[in-house]
């Protein structure tokens, strides 16, 4: 018998085949609905890891009989095989794995080629299980661009039928999932930071996110959260750009910055996902994406704002950093930019103001972030941002005053001071001062909002406070009262006189000076203050400034006699407390109510002020109207008729002055005439 003869009869003698092919063709029952063979199989383990150099030659032949099976669509057969593969990877854990592993991947590829999802579902758990193994040598040449490839074209699954749709892409996320836990430990493998990965795995994460209306256990939306926070927890600092670009260039080409909330969520997830030192980054990300859709509509420039506002909150405190002045320039530059869009109507008016109130808030979200210190470098870097009080070139000027106080007032509004010489420091009460002078009614409500904010440490200017409080004031208070007091009561007094000052002025500056006698109960400030309020009520009841309305005066009036009875109240001079008492009653006597001495009767005078007006502006108009029209003898029968009546009333005004009340015990005792009557000392100005 010759050589070849011979060579040829053995090959095709099963008995004289070698033994690892033996044992791989003992696993393979007769019927495939048997499954695997698992006595022979544990032979067949034992056997590779006895002989480990024959591993792969046993993947091989395993992967030559799993094609073959395939190729005569024996599915069956086919998961008997990748069974096979799976239990050999998972009890052998030595050098020979490599060769192991490159003919498992090779099978795994072969059946995500396949046009058979329940095919490619099979290999994706495979893959899984294959990803959970620790593996204890490194692999210096393996690649795993072609499996993110196809299980991110598996997340973005049309399949015809709903279930079988969700069940592709959900073992397309799982895919993905195994492929980072794979690939992010070692150093050695694929680099699936890299953006040419990134930018196929984010999108097909977001995709499915995008489309939670079944967020059950085992959903694409579910199942893309969890693998969508692992992710993102084991980016490092390099990293985070390149996970962060295909989220921003998603929410952009998908049109979802506006509307539905999805980007707000998105972040939501991100910034608890990331580890909290790496937060800024995502940060100067969102700023700089913002920048860079300077152009676009206020309503995409709206939720790039609301999505760093939320940023923000869940932000650690202080881990801005040193982009602190950063964040702040590149709002108040999408504020600034804003209103010259508004003032050129080259966007909708409503949508930029809305973008405005965004802007606004997201201001006040990041100074809540950052330590005391930094806020009152804020606050500072706010006002040098503000046009230089006068006459406005353009209504654009005052628009940005107004937008920029309403971020000073965000700031201050959660500022917590210790003493007020470091939240009011002379490089920022002064020009804040200053704006007091205004013309604009607005921003002078503006900064007395800001004043009582950061004067109030105690919150006694919140509604919903019952009871005041007053601790004391520390020698800090007393030098900043005594180096500003004089400049911050001039303004007040200026404030007041002004014309364009109404009931919320009065109101604002009553809250301002109850809140700074509250938080500097001494006696040098409250002689102070009963000494500013006789001087408004000496402002509101001469003659000397006639270009006081009644408003104003009924304004005045109400402020300066809410202000001494709370005054008294806190004096510890029972005998001003009398006699303010007593003068309250005289004048509610003379039927003049706003000069009561309760505080709540005052504030209701300014409260019904505005309807006072307008009665009065319809009578001044019938009465010229009747002049224009009306015959001189019902003119000046009119005349006369008025002429009786202010006189009655002036005799009644000098009998209610010269007469003495009646006492109790209805004696005829006479009090001392008005005129001579002493007051106390303190209330002489």
């Amino acid at each position: 018998m010759s050589t070849r003869y011979a060579t040829s009869l053995c090959g095709c003698c099963w008995a004289l085949r070698p033994r690892y092919k033996r044992l791989v063709d003992n696993i393979f029952p007769e019927d495939p609905e048997e499954g695997l063979v698992k006595a022979n199989m544990e032979k067949l383990t034992f056997f590779a890891l006895s002989a480990p150099e024959k591993l792969d030659r046993i993947a091989a032949y395993l992967s030559e009989r799993l094609t073959r099976e395939l190729n005569r669509h024996r599915y069956g057969y086919v998961c008997i095989a990748l069974e096979a593969l799976e239990q050999l990877l998972l009890a052998c854990h030595c050098q020979s794995i490599n060769l192991l592993v490159e003919s498992f991947l090779s099978t795994l590829r072969l059946l995500l080629e396949a046009d058979r999802p329940h095919l490619h579902m099979l290999a994706t758990n495979s893959f899984v299980k294959f990803a959970n193994i620790e593996e204890d040598t490194p692999s210096y040449h393996r690649s795993y661009d072609f499996f993110v490839s196809r299980f991110s074209q598996m997340c973005h699954s049309e399949h015809e039928d709903l279930e079988t749709r969700n069940r592709i892409r959900v073992s397309g996320i799982r895919g993905l999932q195994g492929v980072v836990r794979k690939t992010v430990e070692d150093e050695l493998q694929v680099n699936i930071w890299e953006p040419r990965h990134m930018e196929q795995i984010i999108p097909a994460l977001l995709l499915n996110l995008q489309q939670d209306e079944d967020s059950s256990s085992g959903s694409p939306a579910e199942q893309t959260e969890v693998c969508f926070r692992e992710l993102l927890s084991r980016a490092a600092y390099g990293h985070i750009n390149n996970a962060i670009r295909p989220v921003l260039m998603h929410l952009d080409s998908h049109t979802l910055w506006e509307g539905h909330g999805f980007a707000v969520r998105c972040f939501q997830i991100i910034m608890f996902s990331i580890q909290s030192q790496h937060s800024h980054l995502v940060i100067q990300q969102l700023l700089g994406h913002l920048d860079a859709n300077s152009k676009s509509p206020a309503s995409v420039r709206a939720g790039i704002v609301q999505v760093l506002s939320e940023a923000a909150v869940i932000e650690a405190t202080g881990s801005v950093g040193p982009t602190v002045l950063e964040v702040f320039n590149t709002l108040l530059r999408q504020l600034r930019q804003s209103v010259h869009y508004q003032q050129s109507g080259c966007y909708d008016n409503a949508s930029e103001r809305k973008l405005q109130d965004a802007v606004v808030h997201t201001i006040g979200s990041f100074a809540n972030t950052l330590p005391v210190y930094q806020r009152s470098e804020v606050m500072l870097f706010i006002i040098g941002k503000i046009p230089v009080p006068g006459i406005y070139p353009d209504l654009g000027s005052r628009m940005i005053q107004v937008m920029l106080l309403k971020s000073l007032l965000q700031v201050s509004e959660r500022y917590e001071n210790s003493n007020l010489l470091t939240a009011l420091p002379s490089s920022f009460l002064e020009p804040l001062l200053s704006f007091t002078l205004m013309e604009d009614p607005e921003v002078r409500l503006l900064i007395l909002s800001i004043l009582t904010s950061l004067v109030d440490r105690q919150h006694n200017a919140e509604p919903s406070v019952l009871e005041l409080k007053n601790e004391g004031s520390s020698r800090q208070d007393v030098l900043f009262i005594r180096k500003h007091a004089q400049r911050l009561y001039r303004h007040v007094y200026l404030t007041c006189k002004d014309d364009s000052s109404g009931r919320s002025h009065y109101l604002a500056l009553f809250t301002l000076l109850a809140v700074l006698s509250l938080e500097l109960p001494n006696e040098e400030v409250l002689v102070d203050l009963i000494r500013l309020a006789l001087a408004l009520q000496e402002l509101a009841s001469s003659n000397q400034d006639r270009s006081l309305s009644v408003l104003n005066r009924c304004g005045i009036l109400a402020l300066s006699s809410a202000l001494l009875n709370l005054l008294s109240h806190l004096s510890q001079s029972p005998s001003l407390r009398q006699h303010i008492t007593e003068v309250g009653v005289r004048v509610l006597a003379c039927e003049l109510p706003y000069m009561g001495p309760s505080q709540h009767a005052c504030v209701c005078v300014c409260v019904s002020e505005d309807r006072g007006v307008e009665e009065e502006e319809h009578r001044r108009l019938l009465l010229v109207e009747k002049f224009k029209t009306a015959p001189f003898e019902e003119i000046a029968a009119h005349c006369g008729s008025r002429a009786s009546l202010l006189q009655s009333k002036l005799d009644r005004v000098f009998e209610l002055i010269v007469r003495t009340p009646p006492s109790p015990s209805n004696q005829a005792s006479r009090s001392t005439p008005l005129h001579e009557m002493k007051f106390p000392d303190l209330c002489v100005y």
